[in-house]
């Protein structure tokens, strides 16, 4: 008798839902891991952050860097349009003062002319501008402009042997480049050429 209710409080424990042989449910976790997990996503958050301020202040020294680049060029160079228009009448000055007779000169007007053209050189060289000395130095087509080319035996080949207009430069950049004439080598006829058409005179 004593089995046979064992038996049956077993077949009621299983009907009411309490399978035999189930596993006991996992405990749950401490409280100390729980804690560290937290203070992990919290380290790795402060991690990314960091590496996002070190990132935006790279990023705006860099922009620093250029605009205070930028201010310094528009300062250097922000009135070479207006420079480059003064060009025109400096070489008319130029011009003016060559084609002054020399018995001329000693009058106070032409000598006032002259200070003119001193002083306007002198405030274009306070702002940078600088004249090129060409006469005798290598062609540059980055400095110099070729609009005549003459053969000569005196001078190298490539070298600047006249200028027609003054070139300039602004802040040791390019403003107006010089208009030059340049030297070419006469071409020699070879040895050989002079030794066969001496043969065939013989």
């Amino acid at each position: 008798m004593a089995e046979e209710r064992a038996e049956q409080e077993i077949a009621e424990g299983e009907v009411k839902g309490e399978p035999k042989g189930q596993a006991e449910p996992e405990a749950p976790k401490s409280e100390v891991d729980r804690i560290k997990e937290e203070l992990e996503a919290e380290r790795e958050a402060s991690r990314d952050y960091r590496d996002r301020w070190l990132r935006a202040r790279a990023d705006f020294a860099n922009y620093k860097r250029r605009n205070e680049q930028e201010q310094q060029e528009l300062i250097r160079f922000g009135n070479a349009a207006l420079i480059a228009q003064l060009l025109p009448v400096l070489d008319d000055f130029e011009r003016a003062m060559v084609t002054v007779p020399p018995d001329l000169m000693g009058f106070s007007w032409i000598q006032g002319v002259r200070l003119i053209q001193r002083k306007l050189e002198a405030i274009l060289e306070q702002q940078g501008m600088k004249a090129m000395e060409v006469v005798g130095k290598p062609f540059d087509p980055t400095k110099h402009e070729a609009v005549l080319y003459e053969e000569s035996e005196r001078y190298e080949d490539g070298q600047i042997i006249a200028e027609f207009q003054k070139g300039y430069t602004l802040h040791d950049r390019i403003l107006r480049p010089a208009l030059v004439k340049v030297a070419r080598v006469i071409a020699k006829p070879s040895e050989e050429g002079q030794s066969g058409v001496a043969k065939e005179e013989n």
